[in-house]
């Protein structure tokens, strides 16, 4: 018969790229770098998320005048926010969203 192996649970935090974005330096270059690629819906309301969770949603929620459960829900990955709203947050991260030909 042969002997049972024991495995050991090995349990990991979850990775959160917010964790890393300290200061306003550190989410300006993410974002510069996220928004070079091509992107979709879900990968800018990731990004936004991202960001808003390293600002904090209560900050988010002041500077924007969205509720704190709005911006949740709207960046949430089933989230569907409004141009408007995605304006309002860009805006807040001292950004602004533009055209550039292909």
């Amino acid at each position: 018969m042969a002997a049972k192996s024991k495995r050991r649970k090995i349990r990991m935090a979850p990775y959160d790229s917010a964790d890393y974005l300290k200061t306003e330096e550190d989410i300006k270059n993410y974002l510069e770098t996220v928004f070079e690629e091509p992107m979709d819906r879900q990968m800018l309301i990731h990004t936004l998320g991202v960001v808003a969770r390293a600002r904090g949603m209560m900050k988010l929620s002041k500077e924007t005048g969205i509720t704190r459960a709005g911006l949740y829900k709207a960046l949430s990955p089933d989230g569907n926010p409004s141009f408007e709203t995605v304006t309002k947050i860009v805006g807040a991260f001292g950004m602004r969203l533009s055209a550039q030909a292909a």
